[in-house]
């Protein structure tokens, strides 16, 4: 793309402020591990980071794929999750040892230098194998266009939701005909629901879980009911911060008000919300990776996406997808071959949303088998009312935004600082972020990655 390559020495270098570099080492290896001493006529070398049920669906697709494509040998190897396996990829990419195809965050793909460390997708070549724009939600697939080219290719959207206890919410009156919980369309309606749980819920356990000091779960949530708001981060050329105090502020008052109201207990903190919601507790706001464990447990239960308390249906969603880090000889049956096996997964992803991840391949959402699913058809319209975070390359899961704006958004929630201080303290940390280069490739957000 006309810039200068950029060399192992200079990519350490700069993540060293920024990223756990220390950590390189492979968490685990799938099923594939002994693909490079098989007879198959062409091999592709798989990274990922999906561990616990993730790992376990993943590998099953996977041995799905080598049943049907024998003479593919897929050597897949599964690291650390976050930040040290952002930084093995950034360096296998530079340092020309990168895989025939891995898995990040789309929100991180900004950030990953496309053109530089990531390889655009042929996507002719994909609809070869059954995969093409129109089986995506729009909204997504714009995502994953930098500079005009495809650079990801969705394989789910994950989204934070609010779960429910059936048989807690049947007892207080808060279950419609359809057995699902009533619907909610502002702040007092929703507290008001809490209200009427807290009555039916026994004693010794909070009203509801929502991770109240956790900078990633708190910052998840600000974002799903900022943009319910219509708040906006930044302008078009990314020049200017327009994220509004006002707003914010509505939001954090929000947030706050779980706890200061007694529904949020601050003595549980992490994991507990989960824990409690397993005993009886009528709600916990979780990610949708929670589905199989409450599932396991037999729970009489139900998801919904984040209630749309300012009035726009909006719940925080991110995406797994699947990049072609940089070679520079990129081409032939190898490259080929990692199309071929990326498009069979997201093609048959009925397996993957066993794990609570709503499909990007939309035909897959129309099929009777996704119906018959249950919560996960229930909150599949998540899909279509999508918050996210900016387009920005210190955005995405792990990101720098998280970490300097998730503390800011806790320190409201858990009362350490007012709402109107927190959103000038937000406000502040997005504009020195704007003004901050990328380590992947010197240049600020203005400069360059972010165009669809």
């Amino acid at each position: 793309m006309g810039r200068p390559g950029l060399d192992r020495r200079q990519l350490l270098g700069g993540l060293g402020g920024l990223f756990v570099a220390s950590s390189f080492g492979f968490a685990a290896l799938g099923t594939g591990a002994d693909a490079l001493a098989s007879d198959a006529s062409t091999r592709v070398r798989y990274w990922n980071l999906f561990s616990g049920g993730d790992g376990a669906n993943m590998i099953a697709m996977l041995d799905a794929f080598r049943a049907d494509h024998p003479g593919i040998a897929v050597k897949d190897s599964t690291l650390q999750w976050g930040n040290p396996f952002y930084t093995k990829l950034a360096m296998a990419a530079a340092g020309h040892r990168a895989p025939d195809l891995g898995v990040m965050h789309l929100g991180r793909v900004t950030g990953f230098a496309p053109g530089r460390l990531l390889d655009p997708w042929d996507t002719a070549l994909l609809a070869e194998f059954g995969v093409r724009e129109e089986d995506f939600n729009p909204a997504l697939w714009k995502r994953a266009v930098v500079d005009g080219k495809l650079y990801a290719l969705p394989l789910d959207i994950h989204v934070q939701l609010c779960f429910y206890r059936k048989d807690v919410l049947r007892k207080a009156g808060l279950l419609g005909a359809d057995g699902r919980m009533v619907p909610v369309g502002s702040p007092e309606e929703w507290f008001d629901v809490l209200k009427k749980a807290r009555k039916a819920t026994a004693k010794g356990l909070q009203t509801i879980g929502f991770w109240h000091n956790d900078q990633n779960f708190q910052w998840w949530f600000f974002v799903a009911f900022y943009t319910q708001l219509g708040g906006t981060w930044f302008d078009a050329a990314r020049t200017e911060v327009t994220f509004d105090t006002g707003k914010a502020v509505q939001v954090l008052e929000f947030l706050r008000r779980h706890v200061t109201d007694g529904f949020a207990d601050p003595g549980f903190g992490g994991g507990a919300g989960a824990e409690q919601f397993l005993n009886g507790s009528p709600f916990v706001w979780e990610g949708n990776w929670s589905v199989p464990v409450f599932s396991g447990a037999k729970l009489d239960y139900g998801a919904t996406p984040l209630p749309p308390v300012f009035g726009r249906p909006a719940t925080h969603a991110e995406s797994h997808a699947f990049v072609l880090p940089h070679q520079s000889g990129r081409g032939g049956a190898t490259d080929e071959a990692a199309h071929r096996l990326a498009a069979y997964v997201v093609r048959h992803a009925r397996q993957w949303a066993a794990g609570g991840h709503i499909p990007a391949y939309t035909p897959t959402l129309s099929t009777a088998a996704y119906r018959k699913l249950d919560p996960q058809s229930e909150y599949v319209c998540a899909m279509d009312h999508q918050a996210n975070e900016p387009k920005v390359w210190f955005a995405g899961s792990t990101g720098i935004l998280a970490q300097r704006v998730g503390p800011i958004v806790v320190s409201a929630t858990t009362g350490s600082a007012g709402p109107e201080t927190a959103a000038r303290r937000m406000k502040s940390a997005l504009t020195g972020l704007l003004a901050t280069k990328n380590p992947m490739d010197g240049r600020t957000a203005a400069e360059g990655g972010a165009a669809a």
